[in-house]
């Protein structure tokens, strides 16, 4: 029973290294994908940091976003 979901009539190979491929390239583009976003936060923070405190405090009230971003960024330090 496990040896025809294995070998699937000789198709197995082509099928599950097809699996393995597919898998393989989605987990490189989440890393990229994940590299990529830590780096334009980090760029991101020493853009609010490097404003005035009149200035980052306007930002932080009307972006949502900012905020979130860092706050997970003073978790990670």
């Amino acid at each position: 029973m496990i040896n025809s979901l294995i070998f699937m009539n000789g198709y197995g190979i082509f099928v599950w290294s097809s699996f393995a491929i597919t898998f393989l390239i989605c987990a490189i583009f989440y890393f990229k994908t994940r590299k990529t976003l830590k780096k334009y936060e980090k760029e991101f923070v020493e853009e609010i940091e490097a404003l005035s405190a009149e200035k980052k405090k306007i930002v932080l009230e009307n972006s949502k976003i900012a905020s979130k971003v860092l706050t997970s960024n003073n978790k990670t330090i």
